[in-house]
């Protein structure tokens, strides 16, 4: 069982920067792989970032390509989203999760945490 705790969320201005953390429980952070997904209103679930259990592999969604970056330290079993030239439109709840393997899908990660909201001013 692994429980997900998202932080960091918050209203920031267009252009602006977060820095989005999510702490895992459990002794076994190294083998999961770790996504971020996002859901704006009366929108579905939509894949963000993925990184694998190592952090030698990840993959960005075209949308955040080359604005958000994900990264992990396994020590502080600790997932983070770093999202710089934020958009109105990244205004969402963003949610992190972990899973088996490095996936896009939402249905094959297993674990999800409550969600943290962020909100993007024009």
């Amino acid at each position: 069982q692994v429980q997900l705790v998202e932080s960091g969320g918050g209203l920031v201005q267009a252009g602006g920067s977060l820095r989005l953390s999510c702490a895992a429980s459990g002794r076994t952070f190294s083998s999961y792989a770790m996504g971020w997904f996002r859901q704006a209103p009366g929108k579905e679930r939509e894949f963000v970032a993925f990184i694998s259990g190592s952090g030698s592999s990840n993959q960005y969604a075209v949308s955040v390509l080359g604005r958000f970056t994900i990264s992990r330290d396994n020590a502080k079993n600790t997932v983070y989203l770093q999202m710089n030239s934020l958009k109105p439109e990244d205004t969402a709840v963003y949610y992190c999760a972990a899973g088996r393997s490095t996936t896009v899908w939402v249905s094959l990660y297993d674990y999800w945490g409550q969600g943290t909201q962020v909100t993007v001013s024009s």
